[in-house]
């Protein structure tokens, strides 16, 4: 069977790890084309596993040992580049966001649609992660009962000064909007955001931690703690509180000791990678399989979409202080006729 070969636009610390992973941990898949406006970084890169440095990312995308496209670029370059794949007809993982407005985001829902085949899937790697998945069976299965309340936390140990309180809901928060609409299968109505102290490592006028409040569909709450310069670890934990009992993920991702003295010991982990590593390498796998058929195998456009719709909301009611409504548009219906209509089949499809 043919490798897939892939376009990785963007090899910043995230494209990178991508990189990385699809060179060495991936069956079925091959990076043939690496892109940045950085050209060292993206020839240091490339040479590291073979492949070839197209400087231009449209160029890239239409490249002839181009059968799919990994978007790991600044959120403000998706738009044009995710039309790009679309416009090829090849599928696409891009990192979130989809795009960085509302409007956008939705005209390429609909464009979609208009094809009639998924072959957009958005980078919420959360969903492929073993707790996360664990934590959705419960709930589908009824082990605990109609859910009430989602309760998560969410910090790192430190960030740049740039990361404001608006780029903590558009970059961080949006794990967790992303999260609630996964484990309740349901739609975000509102978004609050409670501002308190802030610490002092923060950079003047920017709130952390902050306490964002969401309100679902049903009437669901769900409040996310966001602390970005903790000075700790990385920790994200999630507990979901039913009628019929709750459950905590993320609490024992390392090994916790009880000591003689009676205290707890562990390590919690210090990046993303540690927390986050195995349920990335499945989401491409996932990725890659789909995409050797020519469709996708996780979140797509409509999730994307309405992740930026809630963001969107969370930043005005971080600027107003007051509930902001979330203002979702009617999800685009797919083209019967042309859903039958499938990108080539990239399995055994070349020699």
């Amino acid at each position: 069977m043919s490798d897939l070969r892939i376009a990785v636009l963007g090899v910043g610390m995230m494209g990178a790890f991508h990189v990385e992973a699809l060179s060495k941990r991936i069956r079925g898949a091959r990076v043939t084309v690496v892109s940045d406006f950085f050209a060292d970084k993206a020839h240091e890169i490339a040479s590291s596993v073979g492949a070839r440095v197209v400087s231009d990312p449209i160029e890239a995308i239409n490249a002839e040992d181009v059968d799919a496209v990994l978007i790991a670029t600044p959120g403000a370059a998706h738009d044009e580049q995710v039309n790009a794949c679309l416009d090829r007809g090849i599928p696409v993982l891009c990192e979130k966001p989809l795009t960085t407005d509302i409007a956008s985001a939705f005209a390429i829902t609909q464009r979609e649609a208009s094809l009639g085949r998924q072959l957009i899937q958005v980078g919420f790697m959360r969903r492929f992660d073993a707790e996360y998945v664990g934590l959705k069976k419960l709930i589908t299965e009824g082990a605990l009962g109609n859910p009430l309340l989602v309760h998560c936390t969410h910090r790192n140990p430190a960030v740049p000064d740039h990361f404001n309180s608006e780029f903590m809901i558009r970059d961080s928060v949006v794990h967790e909007v992303d999260v609630a609409r996964f484990l309740l299968d349901e739609e975000i109505t509102s978004v609050q955001v409670l501002k308190g102290v802030a610490t002092s490592t923060a950079p003047a006028g920017t709130y952390d931690p902050m306490i964002v409040v969401f309100e679902t569909e049903s009437g669901r709450l769900v409040t996310d703690e966001i602390y970005v310069r903790s000075g700790v670890a990385y920790e994200v934990r999630t507990e979901v509180v039913g009628e019929g009992g709750s459950a905590v993920i993320g609490l024992d991702q390392n090994l916790q000791v009880k000591t003689t003295d009676g205290r707890w010991g562990g390590q919690i982990t210090p990046s993303f990678v540690e927390r986050f590593g195995a349920a990335y390498d499945t989401e491409l796998q996932r990725w890659v399989d789909a995409a050797r058929k020519g469709t996708i195998d996780g979140p797509g456009t409509w999730d994307g979409y309405a992740a930026v719709a809630v963001c969107e909301a969370g930043v005005e009611a971080l600027r107003t202080g007051k509930k902001v409504q979330v203002q979702l548009g009617a999800r685009p219906a797919v083209d019967d006729e042309r859903s039958g209509v499938l990108a080539p089949d990239l399995e055994g499809a070349r020699p």
